[in-house]
């Protein structure tokens, strides 16, 4: 294990560049490139003068400037590749302005404009960043690894791009996913840009519209499966165990058998996590309890519906049980307090059901007798939920319109305040607008979503609309785990994420009718979980041993702030 100081200076990285290079070298690196921002003296030291304007600018102006090109450009897709092309040229600008206006630009370097960046990859395609991965690759994995500059790497986000949000295989259009989820985790965190690394399996793709498409870039085969797939994975872990020791691995977009596979597997063996899984599961579930603070009841109180039984329903589903067990309730109870449905119908004894992830929330006929229910696949949701009454309705089918009148309406009738959950991205894929779901319920219901919607205006008054991103959750245990250099990343470590998270929404948030901070707290948000995770590493001996008193400065000092360096030559 490296020492603190090793930990500080990694994340943080340097206080002053020192370099050899000189002249235009300089201009072209993103790491060193200040534009006008270059002082007077580093100028006649690197060689730089005559290579600019004369005027010296602050960083601020550089924002601001940035901030018109931006706003000039017509569209979203226009504004990601302008932002793309700021970070290839000056990567400490493009951190500034991502941090300094997080709520107006995570819409636009992730959901949902990066999913039309996805689906467009190859046509507009500007400069490489991070590593491709092919099956031709697999002789030489670690040798490619270590053709990355920096080669103190800390944290990897990867994906084999075959389910990118809810879009589907996009071939290597998906790397766009790692590349945009470590700008978030840069400006989120505070990790330093140059200890991450997005990776793309680019394994192939089974969309024939990429493969008969004469300008996609990616490798144009139809996907590996089986055993050639999943001994491709296990190459790529040990070729990053070996080059990147120190590295966590977040896997990303994985199709969900592969994704819990992949998962069960390794997490074990290399501290990795899904977040497709366990990021969802945590947001979600921060969520529901900062919804309890609105409904003033317990966890054990309520019942959740899910639409939708994938990779993000069942991890949901896995931490809400952990959570009412830490609360107490009996396995009996925690059994019947959830019921999920797939495209099928309802999860529960009768029916086929053969994924295993599944099987596990699979009730049996005496459990749905206790509401009432004889299942059949044909049952309506409707019916259902007027049996069932959930307090909470969650959906991940990435199908809009899932949530109809008729089903929100019966919602309304058995609760309160129904805590409804559209959670699918990108927005188009909204099971229905908080703007539906609040008119359906006669402004009753709590309402969060995956993707960004306006505020909701009824009867007068304002409701915020919460957004259930895993952006709150993911950089902050991503940096608590690579500063505590855990073994491993536990399912308690999400459930502590969630716990944190939902204590940070503040009063005025909750009276707003919002169950998730304002993107603009992203930084402290994650701090907090960060420093929550480096604690519970440290009290289970699965990391770094530090007192409690000392993790709060000690996340602190890890996390970088994007400010221009002196630099200086050699």
């Amino acid at each position: 294990m490296s020492t603190i100081e090793d930990v500080v200076r990694a994340l943080h990285g340097p206080n002053v560049i020192k370099t050899r290079q000189r002249r235009e070298w300089l201009l072209r690196n993103p790491a060193t490139n200040k534009g006008l921002a270059f002082s007077t003296e580093e100028r006649k030291g690197l060689g730089l003068l005559g290579r600019l304007p004369s005027t010296q600018v602050t960083i601020e102006q550089q924002v601001a400037l940035e901030m018109e090109h931006l706003q000039a450009k017509p569209t979203d897709l226009e504004k990601y590749i302008s932002l793309a092309a700021l970070q290839d040229r000056n990567e400490v600008l493009f951190y500034r302005v991502l941090v300094e206006n997080m709520a107006e630009l995570m819409p636009i370097v992730y959901t949902p404009t990066v999913g039309q960046a996805c689906k467009q990859y190859s046509h507009i395609f500007r400069a490489a960043r991070g590593i491709w991965l092919t099956p031709e690759d697999v002789p030489h994995m670690r040798e490619i690894l270590r053709n990355v500059y920096n080669q103190d790497v800390r944290l990897i986000v990867v994906t084999d791009n075959e389910r990118i949000l809810g879009l589907g295989d996009q071939g290597c259009g998906g790397m766009g996913i790692p590349i945009g989820k470590l700008a978030l985790y840069v400006a989120g965190s505070g990790i330093h840009p140059s200890r991450c690394l997005p990776i793309s399996l680019d394994v192939g793709t089974n969309n024939p519209e990429l493969l008969n498409d004469p300008l996609y870039v990616g490798y144009r085969h139809r996907r590996l499966s089986g055993k050639e797939y999943d001994d491709f994975i296990e190459k790529f872990v040990a070729a990053v165990s070996d080059v990147y020791p120190r590295a966590v691995i977040q896997w990303e977009d994985f199709k969900k058998n592969n994704a819990f596979r992949i998962l069960e597997r390794y997490q074990r063996r290399v501290p990795c996590f899904n977040d497709d899984i366990q990021g969802t599961s945590a947001v979600a579930f921060a969520g529901m309890l900062a919804a309890l603070r609105i409904t003033k009841q317990k966890l054990s109180q309520q019942r959740i519906m899910y639409v939708g039984a994938g990779s993000a329903s069942v991890g949901i589903g896995r931490l809400v049980r952990l959570g009412m067990k830490a609360e107490g309730s009996s396995p009996d109870a925690i059994r019947i307090a959830q019921m999920h449905c797939d495209s099928v119908g309802l999860l529960a004894e009768g029916r086929e059901v053969t994924e295993q992830q599944k099987l596990d929330f699979t009730l049996t006929k005496a459990e749905c007798a206790k509401y009432g229910l004889d299942p059949s696949p044909d049952m309506p949701l409707e019916k259902i939920i007027s049996k069932f009454k959930p307090t909470i309705l969650v959906g991940a089918t990435a199908m809009p319109g899932a949530f109809t009148r008729t089903m929100i309406q019966e919602l309304a009738k058995h609760v309160e305040q129904p805590l409804v959950m559209p959670l699918s991205n990108p927005t188009s894929k909204a099971e229905c607008t908080p703007a539906e779901a609040i008119e359906w319920t006669d402004g009753r219901a709590i309402v969060a979503t995956g993707s960004p919607f306006p505020d909701v205006e009824y009867n007068g008054k304002r409701r915020v609309i919460g957004q259930g991103n895993n952006v709150f959750v993911f950089p902050g245990v991503g940096l608590g785990a690579i500063i505590a250099e855990v073994r491993e990343i536990t399912q308690e470590m999400f459930l502590i994420a969630a716990r944190t998270l939902a204590d940070f929404v503040s009063p005025a948030r909750l009276d707003l009718g919002a169950i998730y901070p304002d993107q603009s707290e992203l930084r402290e948000a994650s701090r907090a979980i960060a420093t929550a995770v480096v604690k519970y590493a440290s009290h289970n001996n699965l990391g770094r041993k530090v007192t409690d008193e000392e993790a709060e400065g000690l996340v602190k000092a890890c996390m970088w702030y994007p400010d221009y360096i002196p630099v200086e030559p050699v």
